[in-house]
């Protein structure tokens, strides 16, 4: 156990490296996220940033480095230390992951109600009136039909899917949340609106977030402060306006450059 002083981060990365034999995933990563803040991670796809966000919700073991998250209790842990049992109960209680393709965030089978309520009974909850309310609930703040809350994930479009996983992952009030690439496959209509919708449930709430994304207009709307990664390595960080409206490394340059106007 470590302590980090009064002013310790949420999550913290330290010399974070994974390889897969001789291919690099990342390499000698080190940062932290603090409660209530958002950061985008960056990049072409094989940048790097999918396994860095798969090494941070411990769905990889490091080759090197560590991660280390501050408890409720307010003592800061290594996550490599923790049980099995102790990582799912913090994706029960105290993390969210919200995937590119829904389906992997989603029991399809079974109702929209079921699928937010299943979090609730996970945490203690056991008063059926109270959870089909919280439901119903967290599907309107998410802008679904709350007449469809019987309805399966099946008979959902691409984007509704996607905000039913965001209200899943919410509905506990975590303290933490992995996006990868929350957007990804979306319409671009469907893509503005779910933005919007993000920003407000982050903000309203102080989550922390850490948003795996190729898209610069995504972490410009979400992120407070923004890595860069390239080959395995954070080659940039910074505020995320100062980055990408300033950007020092070449590389960065070149990523703003082809998707936003001069």
């Amino acid at each position: 156990m470590i302590g980090l002083g009064n002013e310790r981060p949420l999550l913290a990365a330290q010399g974070l490296s994974k390889w897969y034999g001789r291919q690099l995933g990342c390499r000698d990563i080190s940062f932290q996220v603090h409660e209530g803040e958002v950061l985008a991670v960056v990049g072409e796809s094989g940048s790097g940033k999918s396994t860095l966000l798969q090494l941070l919700s411990t769905q990889l073991e490091p080759s090197a480095g560590r991660i280390c998250y501050c408890m409720r209790d307010g003592i800061t842990r290594d996550l490599a230390a923790l049980s099995e049992a102790e990582r799912r109960f913090l994706f029960r209680t105290d993390w969210g992951y919200v995937h590119q393709d829904p389906p992997l965030g989603l029991r399809m089978a079974v109702s929209a109600g079921a699928n937010v309520g299943e979090r609730l009974m996970a945490v203690g909850w056991r008063n059926y009136r109270r959870i089909r309310t919280t439901a119903v609930d967290w599907l309107d703040r998410v802008e679904i039909d709350s007449r469809r809350i019987d309805e399966t994930p099946r008979t959902y479009s691409g984007g509704m899917r996607q905000r039913l996983q965001i209200a899943r992952n919410l509905v506990t009030n975590p303290r933490l949340v992995f996006m990868d690439e929350p957007t990804g496959g979306l319409d671009v209509s469907v893509q503005a609106r779910l933005l919007d919708l993000l920003r407000g449930i982050v903000a309203e709430l102080g989550l922390a977030a850490v948003v795996v994304t190729h898209d610069l207009a995504v972490a410009r709307l979400l992120s407070h402060r923004i890595m860069v990664m390239k080959g395995g390595e954070v080659i940039e960080s910074g505020l995320t306006d100062q980055v990408l409206d300033d950007p020092r490394e070449p590389y960065t340059q070149l990523l703003v450059s082809s998707v936003l106007p001069p």
